[in-house]
């Protein structure tokens, strides 16, 4: 089973649910792989401290053109979708930073001028946590396109029984890209105008691709309402409201997980899976660890 933990916006405790539910399904016996695909800051690592065993570069082929053999016929241009490609006074230019690495330029061009050569975006790291398979990509500086490296770490390390996806925040392509796998997506959100309409745009999202979901509810307080409101509004299930409690932001900026320190968090945690587990259980009964 393949549980995505996503956000509209960032900061609002989408990492924190992911590497403590990891956490807990790992103490109570599930074979777990944490991924981590935000891909661009991941930091997951800070709290389940793994050890990485091995980096492995992720690159995407990019068209080389031979001036020699080119006719500026325009075939490639009119196939990519992207724009890497334009046809300007006869001759193909190639922008690589637009290239999705299909390589369905190559495929059209009649005078055999395009070939491919490698173009790196980032690495992928994988190791352990525990019993917890972990694995995070690293975009390289300036590489503007994400969903590749996205992929490789949604292929990465996984187990017969639960992974836990950690998306990037937002709604755009990285976040579908995370998403692909997912059996059911948990969506992180605050009680705040600016987390309450990004949950919006996030609910939009996981419907538009007819995912099953549940909220969490990070810093929660009982005299603000606004959340539930929106949740009854829009037909999304609430699955846990974590208190806005002091003795879990400590523990959260010393770099630990609330779970192993506080107990009535783990328990909070086990909850969650708990509910998480009983939607999944209604859709797929013969499959569920």
């Amino acid at each position: 089973m393949n549980i995505a933990v996503a956000s509209g916006k960032g900061g609002t405790g989408k990492t924190t649910v992911s590497t403590n539910l990891a956490w807990v399904l790992s103490q109570r016996g599930h074979c777990v792989a944490y991924l981590d695909c935000d891909v661009e800051e991941p930091n997951g690592h800070l709290f389940l401290k793994p050890d990485i065993t091995e980096k492995r570069q992720v690159s995407i082929p990019v068209p080389l053109i031979d001036e020699s053999a080119c006719d500026g016929c325009g075939q490639c241009a009119q196939i990519c979708q992207f724009n890497a490609i334009v046809c300007l006074g006869g001759k193909a230019m190639v922008f690589p930073e637009l290239c999705h690495g299909c390589g369905g330029c190559s495929l059209v061009c009649q005078q055999l001028a395009i070939s491919e050569r490698s173009r790196s975006i980032g690495v992928v790291e994988s190791g352990a946590c525990g019993s917890i398979s972990f694995a995070q990509g690293k975009l390289d500086v300036g590489v503007a396109m994400s969903p590749p490296l996205i992929r490789e770490v949604v292929a990465g390390p996984r187990c017969q029984n639960i992974a836990i996806i950690d998306a990037p925040p937002g709604t755009s392509c990285p976040v579908i890209t995370s998403l692909s796998k997912a059996d059911f997506v948990l969506l992180v959100t605050e009680p705040t105008p600016f987390g309450l309409h990004d949950l919006k745009l996030a609910i939009d999202m996981v419907e538009a691709v007819a995912l099953p979901f549940g909220v969490v509810v990070n810093r929660h307080s009982p005299e603000n309402q606004s959340a539930r409101r929106v949740c009854s509004e829009r037909n999304a299930p609430i699955l846990c409201e974590i208190p806005d409690d002091r003795k879990i932001a400590e523990v959260y900026s010393n770099g630990n997980l609330a779970s192993q320190k506080l107990p009535e968090y783990a328990a909070l945690t086990t909850s969650l899976w708990s509910k998480v587990a009983a939607q999944l259980r209604s859709a797929r009964p013969a499959s569920l660890p």
